[in-house]
Parts: C-alpha cells; structure tokens; sequence
C-alpha cells in the first residue's frame, strides 16, 4: 500500500501533541526553503522571480522564510498588504492583483509601491481620475476558449482578466495615458500536474508578447505566468517535473522572444501551493468511534479547519502515528468533524489501521488554503500554527484562537429600549 512520508520522528510529533491542544497546524521550514531553491534554479536561465501567494499561507513567519530566500509576495487584498508591509516587503517586491478592487486598496498598494496588475481595463479610469497611472502598470489576460483545469474551469466562465480586445485596447489607454512599463499576467491552470499545460500557457504568453509588441511598439518589463504547479496529493500521483517545464519554456522563449528582437521581459510567478503546500500538516485526535450505516472517526478538527474536501473534494492523505497500514486489518472510515453540515467530511471510505479513541491522525499537504481558508461556522475556533525550524524545534507561530476572540466583535449586553 503506498503511503506518504512525514519528515518528522513520528514518536517526537506524538510527544508533542500530547503536550499540545489539537488540531493544530504544523509546518516545515526546511522543506518551504527547499521547493523555493528549486524553483529558482529551475528558472535560473531567466531573470525571474518567484511572488509567493499570500493568501496560500497568510502568516508573518512564514513570509519571512520567503523573503530571506529572496521572493517577494501576491497579494489581493488590504490585509494582504499590509502583511507584506509588516513582513518588510515594500516597492517592486510585492505584486497587487485584485479583482473588484476597493480605491482605498489601490491607494495603500501604491503607497507601497507595488506593482499593480489590473484585472480589468474600467480600472485605469478609475486610477486617473482619483489617484494617478504608474510608471509601471500589468494587465491580466483570459485567453477564454476551454483551456483551463478542473479548478479554474472554462476560462470564459471564469470572473479573471480579460479578452485580447480589451488587453490591446487598455495598453493603449496606459500608453496615452502616461505609462512607461508594462506587465502581462495570466492565471489559466490551478493546481495542474500536467507539464504540457504549463508550457502552453507559456506558448500562449510569448506569442501575446509577439503581438502586442509588433502592434503597439511596447516591451514587457515582466511576464507573469501566474502560479498553477499542482503537487501529488495522493501517494501514487507524480510530483511534477518543474525542470522538464522550465527546459521547454526556455526554447520557446528564446524562439519567440529572443529570435525576433525583442526586449527580453522578466518571467515572474506566483505559486503558494507548490512551495508551502507539501511543508503543511493538521494534526488531530481521535474522538469518538461511530458505528452507523458507516463507520465514522470523530476528530477534533473539521470542515473550519480544513475546507478543501468539503469544497473541492480534495483528497488529503491520512497517517495514523505509530500504527502502520496492514490491509488484512484495516477498515473504511469516513472521518468526520463535529459541523452541524453533513459535508463536513475531511475523508470518506477511507482505509486506515483500525482507529480507537485518542489515536493522532495527520493530514498530509494541507501548507497552502489550509488555515487560511478556515471560518468559525458554528462557533468553531481557528486551531494554532506550529513551524518545525531547522533546529528541530517547534516554534508557535500563530496562537489558537479562544472563546474571547470570538465574542471581541460582538455585542452581548442587552440595551435598554429607547423608545
């Protein structure tokens, strides 16, 4: 039976989490710093940079290992900036890319001086008339037709970017308008295992460049080819081979690029996945065996904790600490949260070792839309955040939230009836 490996001493985690309120997150630093070399040497013939996705992984300690290994950071929000501000981004290292963006957000991007990629062209009016166009300005495009996956779906169903028309109309708008540099972002594929995909987005890129260059005189400053690496959630996927990718990109930027004279543009990206996502685990307990129509584990985390299976149905796998899977014994499980919601589901039929009342299970590749996607649905608490440093210790990097926070927002005393 295939199986994942944990990097940790299983016996060291199950100290650790008996001396530890579960669930509970925990990621490993050495192998964040790890996929981020590797992704930089694979792009090492390009100038490139590599913009980690906040919103995978919103947490200060973690894009603090990003930065020193020299990336700079996606954002889509205010609270996403301001992250990047107080993890010491600033200037051309942070890269804003909303959608339906707030003026107000525009505005502290700009004071950042970020890079700004506008997802739509009624943005640059918007820009001139009540704060300014930049020197340096990105647009993102949707190439439309059924090229995507089955987590972006059909591009023209998709709310993301804009059609060539619009794309060649809103550079001219930024032309007259004043800017100097310009940006081409795409986002087409999500968690994509296919390397033939990635190398057409790239295809699709390049020959825009082509276009738009031999059509309007502009030289990209950057192409962003968005994020989009899948990982192997499940033991027998294949990891994918970032360097066969960047090898085929390569001959296809110098042969339409470099071939027909153009500027050579920057290759940004901007995974979150690829880098945190295999380095992230959720730790739990098991609370309660049920015995139903199925069998159903009980644990102390849930859907709040971990959305992706009830959103996506993603597949996490599970390691039961200390008890080794032997087929001969193992049972089907649904393992299941405490969710007043019938899909609060984090696996189902599942086999695993024969489960009992306060066994560990960790749930594998959960780095990346993991803690940041949780919610407090019935009143459910967002559990802590551990990083295994490379002094093997466990550091606390977010705190688990307690009854206190919950009810700082709200207003519990009755007020007396004015009228």
């Amino acid at each position: 039976m295939l199986k994942k490996i944990i990097p940790f001493s299983e016996q060291k985690i199950k100290e650790f989490a008996n001396n530890t309120k579960t669930p509970f997150y925990l990621y490993y630093e050495n192998g964040i710093r790890e996929r981020i070399k590797t992704l930089q040497d694979a792009f090492s013939w390009a100038e490139f940079k590599e913009f980690f996705a906040i919103k995978a992984t919103p947490n200060p300690r973690i894009l603090s290992i990003v930065k020193e290994e020299g990336c700079g950071v996606d954002c889509s929000s205010m609270a996403e900036l301001i992250l990047a501000e107080k993890a010491g981004f600033k200037g051309d290292e942070i890269l804003f890319t909303s959608n339906d963006t707030p003026l107000e957000e525009y505005e502290k991007a700009l004071s950042l001086g970020a890079t700004l990629n506008l997802d739509d062209i009624g943005h640059i009016d918007i820009l001139k008339e009540h704060l300014h166009i930049p020197e340096l300005v990105s647009i993102r495009y949707n190439p439309g037709g059924d090229f995507g996956n089955y987590i972006i779906g059909n591009l023209k169903e998709s709310k993301f970017g804009v059609p060539k028309k619009d794309l060649i109309r809103g550079f001219e708008v930024l032309q007259k308008y004043g800017a100097k540099k310009f940006g081409l972002h795409i986002m087409a594929v999500s968690n994509e295992l296919n390397p033939h995909n990635h190398i057409k987005v790239a295809e699709i890129m390049f020959n825009l460049v082509l276009e738009i260059h031999t059509n309007l005189g502009i030289n990209f400053d950057f192409v962003d080819l968005g994020g989009g690496f899948g990982i192997p959630y499940k033991p027998d996927e294949k990891e994918l081979d970032i360097y066969y990718v960047s090898s085929e990109i390569k001959k296809l930027y110098e042969k339409i690029i470099l071939k027909n004279g153009i500027n050579p543009p920057k290759i940004y990206m901007e995974h979150g996945r690829y880098i945190t996502g295999p380095n992230g685990y959720l730790v739990t307990r098991v609370l309660h065996i049920k015995n139903s129509y199925k069998k159903y584990a009980g644990i102390d985390a849930n859907s709040a904790n971990l959305l992706r299976p009830a959103m996506y149905r993603a597949y996490h796998h599970i390691t039961v600490l200390n008890k080794p899977l032997n087929i001969t014994e193992a049972e089907l499980y649904d393992v299941v949260g405490s969710l007043c919601e019938n899909n609060d589901k984090l696996a189902e039929d599942r086999l695993l070792p024969k489960l009992e009342v306060g066994d560990i299970l960790i749930f594998h590749d959960v780095g990346a839309h993991g803690h940041a996607m949780g919610f407090n649905y019935n009143g459910k608490l967002r559990s802590a955040e551990y990083l295994f440093t490379n002094d093997q210790s466990y550091e606390l990097i977010r705190r688990a939230e307690t009854l206190d926070d919950y009810f700082a927002t709200l207003s519990c005393e009755k007020k007396d009836n004015l009228n």
